[in-house]
């Protein structure tokens, strides 16, 4: 199985199975059988490992390119895994524009564990390297940051971490393997929301990790075990199917945001897109050597004058929501909504104004998705006249 596609509908197979069903089976025991007391098994109980998960794990791996896979219940107990490899007194560098639960749960917890953080543009690589300490251990950032979309190369990072032995850790959500493998750029750690496009349909909450080496592996397996986050058999199952159509999701993600961008750069209520497909934006080349395609979601800023919140509040097909990449379109007010965690100062300063919308472009038609801007355009752009 070489070719990429195929890997996203042949997961590695677990041979158990004597029904002939051609899908892996939920497994829903919390404990198995041990044939003798002194028997080596696979599986003792649930936490420590199930045959459905142990499924989508592997198939983890396998799309990643890395050597084992985890699947937590939610993205954020991912992150807490991996950030959990770190003893007390260790130094991580991290984006200044992460994700506000990301944002929460250094602030809130692990600089509680006296674990060490500084804050840069990991753009600027001059900056990265300026911000490494003796006691500096993982550079961790976001490939595509949210909401503006900012691109970090995953290469350029994870060249200078290996010339300093530390590891890099990716968050490569926006993209999924599908665009991006940060593995083969030599990233050591990939983590994704499998809420967002890999579960794909808003129906189920997960998150999922995969490491480049055994070492930093059984680091995260210990603290998978013990800490016990583990995604629900069922959960893994949905999961797997949504990784199956996965390549067919994302291209018609891909085509539906070009579509809808090209839309947005005619109309005068946009004061600014970020969007790294657009040839001009600052991150367009980076992305365009490390990655497959741009992504579905795209992040504009309506003109002053104009009231964001109503133009949200008037969409009638795309549904206002916080998360991203499933089949329908979501929008939602980054300000109040996912980064609501930040200060307005904080929020100011990663960019983030009442002004700034995040669009999750779904796989509807097109052209129903433009008329739906449309219309809410049209409405909030006659109000501002009659105000002024």
């Amino acid at each position: 199985m070489s070719e990429f596609d195929t890997k996203l509908v042949h997961g590695k197979p677990e041979n158990d199975n004597r029904t002939g069903a051609v899908n892996v089976p939920i497994y829903n025991s919390s404990t198995y059988i041990y044939p003798s007391a002194d028997a080596k098994v696979t599986f003792d109980y649930e936490r420590s490992g199930n045959p459905t998960r142990h499924y989508l794990e592997n198939q983890l791996a396998i799309l990643e390119n890395g050597v084992q896979g985890f699947a937590f219940s939610s993205g954020s107990a991912a992150i807490h895994a991996v950030l959990s490899i770190f003893s007390p007194g260790d130094h991580l560098i991290i984006s200044k524009t992460i994700y506000g639960g990301t944002f929460r749960i250094i602030n809130e917890f692990f600089k509680r564990w006296q674990l060490e953080f500084t804050a840069v543009d990991t753009q600027n690589i001059d900056e990265v390297r300026a911000a490494i300490r003796p006691n500096t251990k993982a550079i961790y950032f976001e490939t595509f940051s949210n909401p503006l979309l900012r691109v970090t190369s995953v290469k350029a990072v994870s060249r200078l971490a290996r010339q300093h032995g530390i590891l890099t850790i990716v968050d490569n959500t926006f993209l999924t393997p599908y665009l991006q493998r940060p593995l083969d750029l030599g990233a050591d750690i990939v983590i994704h929301s499998a809420t967002k496009y890999l579960g794909g349909h808003s129906d189920v909450v997960a998150g999922v990790a995969v490491a480049k080496d055994q070492r930093i592996a059984d680091k995260i397996y210990f603290n998978q075990n013990s800490i016990g986050a583990t995604l629900s058999p069922e959960d893994c199952s949905l999961i797997r199917r949504g990784i199956q159509t996965l390549a067919v999701r994302m291209d018609r993600h891909l085509s539906n945001a070009k579509k809808v961008v090209q839309f947005l750069q005619k109309r005068p209520e946009i004061a600014r897109i970020y969007y790294p497909g657009i040839d001009s934006s600052r991150d367009h080349e980076i992305a365009r050597q490390e990655t497959n395609g741009y992504g579905g979601i795209i992040s504009f800023e309506l003109r002053d004058g104009i009231d964001a919140t109503e133009f949200v509040d008037n969409l009638h097909l795309i549904q206002l929501a916080v998360s991203l990449g499933a089949v329908e379109s979501l929008i939602e007010l980054p300000y109040k909504m996912t980064h609501a965690e930040l200060s307005r100062e904080e929020q100011l300063k990663a960019g983030i104004t009442h002004h700034l919308i995040r669009l999750s472009v779904g796989i509807e038609d097109p052209n129903d998705l433009i008329a739906d801007l449309t219309q809410s355009l049209n409405l909030v752009a006659e109000k501002t006249k009659v105000i002024n």
